[in-house]
This record gives C-alpha cells, sequence and structure tokens, in this order.
C-alpha cells in the first residue's frame, strides 16, 4: 500500500508540474518566449548573436544578476554594474578560465543583447558551455534553419542596413543592421559571424555552393567528403556553422552551412547563438 500511495503521489507530481508549464517537449508552438529570445515553433531561439560575460562570485553576490540572465532580462546596464566582463572582444579573445574545451567555464554566460557587438572565437565547446550556464543551448541545424526563414540572401552590402557580409575585418553590434532580420525576428542570422549549431558532421574537405535553382547567390555549401590523415585516421569531426560571416559576400546566406572546421577551432569569423 505504502508503494502504491508513493507511486500516486509521484503521478500527481508530474501532472502537476506538467500543467503549470515544466521543462519538456512541448506539445504545439509555443505562443512566448523570455525577453530575449524570440517564438520559432517549437523554439525560442535568440534575438541576437550572444555576447559572452565572466561573471565574478555567481553564487552570492551576483547570484541575482545571474537569475536575471537566465531569466532572460539582464541588460548591458546591469552586467556592467555587477562587474562582469565582457569577452571575445576584437581586441581580446581570452576567454579564460574557460577552457578551449569547455572545462573550468562555469562562471561564463551567454547573453543576447542589443548594440554589443557579439562575442568572437570561442570554441564549440566554450559556446555550448556559455549556452548551459544561461540556461539555454545550442540549436539544433534544423531549429536555426526554421529561425533563419525571411532574412535576405545577401545581394551587394550597403554597409548600414544590409546584412553585414562585405567587410574587411569587421563585426557590427547586434541589431545595428535592420533589415537582416529573420521573419521571427532574429537579427543577423546572415553574416556578421558564422555560428556554431550544436550537430557535428564527418569534417568536410571541399568547398562547393548550393545550386542556382535553391540559392541563385551561391550560398556556401561545404559539406563534402571526409578528411582523413596521412596515417589513414579520420581528424577531428566537423561542428556545423551556419549563415556565413562578415567578409564571406555572396556566400552568407540563410543556406550557407560548412563542415570543414573541428569544434575546437578559434577563429574571429565565428560567433553563436543559443536556443531554449
Amino acid at each position: 500500500m505504502r508503494h502504491i500511495t508513493t507511486a500516486m503521489a509521484m503521478a500527481a507530481v508530474v501532472l502537476l508540474r506538467a500543467g503549470a508549464g515544466a521543462a519538456g517537449p512541448p506539445s504545439g508552438p509555443l505562443t512566448e518566449c523570455p525577453p530575449d529570445s524570440v517564438v520559432s515553433g517549437t523554439t525560442c531561439m535568440d534575438t541576437y548573436e550572444a555576447t559572452v560575460w565572466r561573471v565574478s562570485d555567481p553564487t552570492t553576490t551576483n547570484k541575482l544578476l545571474v537569475a536575471k540572465i537566465t531569466n532572460g532580462t539582464a541588460t548591458l546596464e546591469e552586467l556592467t554594474a555587477g562587474g562582469a566582463t565582457l569577452l571575445g572582444t576584437p581586441t581580446d579573445h581570452d576567454y579564460s578560465p574557460c577552457k578551449l574545451s569547455g572545462e573550468g567555464c562555469t562562471n561564463v554566460y551567454a547573453v543576447s543583447l542589443p548594440g554589443v557587438v557579439p562575442s568572437a572565437a570561442p570554441t564549440w565547446f566554450q559556446a555550448q558551455r556559455a549556452c548551459s550556464n544561461a540556461g539555454k543551448r545550442l540549436p539544433s541545424s534544423a531549429e536555426w534553419q526554421a529561425a533563419v526563414a525571411g532574412t535576405p540572401d545577401p545581394g551587394p552590402d550597403n554597409g548600414t542596413t544590409d546584412c553585414n557580409t562585405a567587410s574587411a575585418m569587421s563585426v557590427v553590434s547586434a541589431g545595428s543592421r535592420s533589415r537582416c532580420v529573420s521573419s521571427d525576428g532574429a537579427f543577423d542570422m546572415v553574416g556578421n559571424l558564422s555560428e556554431w549549431v550544436a550537430d557535428w558532421v564527418q569534417r568536410s574537405t571541399g568547398s562547393g555552393t548550393w545550386s542556382a535553382s535553391v540559392s541563385p547567390t551561391g550560398d556556401r555549401q561545404d559539406l563534402v567528403g571526409a578528411l582523413v590523415t596521412a596515417a589513414g585516421t579520420e581528424d577531428e569531426p566537423g561542428a556545423l556553422l551556419r549563415g556565413g560571416y562578415y567578409a564571406d559576400g555572396p556566400k552568407a546566406g540563410p543556406l550557407a552551412v560548412t563542415g570543414r572546421v573541428a569544434p575546437s577551432l578559434v577563429d574571429f569569423g565565428i560567433g553563436f547563438r543559443c536556443a531554449r
């Protein structure tokens, strides 16, 4: 009888949690997301490419700030007031104590903010941990593809409102290119920084473009072959990057994808955004 009572109590808790909107697969399309993200089908996709912040004393002095980060309500002013340090800036790509492998990253958080230059050159592992610490995750390639819909395929970059795809060495502030926005309301998914997504593949060796019937501007499509070392064994896998970066020109776009780089790569043209 005691076991039956316990089981019934546990079932009641599960039902109560489900009724209160507990974590788990949604039963249908979302209608609302946290303030730092947009609704995209069953996913909350960050509105902006991520900035990464090192927060000191996250469980004591800055406990409230971390709560705001995970709730999607932290502002630039609150991060600054809390002594948080912006990482991955154009002049400093040191993510320490967060190692390239993602170890030691307990106080590093990804934040979706407008008007701030997004953080560049994290490895896939660092990006994944920064999302996880903020109560989020890297989106799958399929989720990313759904959220990018409606973002213009790049033509000439006018330098002010179009997607940032024709700059020599320049990442622009998140959301500053007003026309570079998807139908769901996510900014800069084309150009600015190529974005890590969750998926890994066999690392590609070749470079190509989508057919003209699919992408008239020739979005990048680097999913050719598998990299094999001289010893005949496979090298590191390829972590997918989406969207293209600031110097890709027409090769950037909603279909742009490459699996040529390892998840441990550090590159100034790479960033990410998180999802829930």
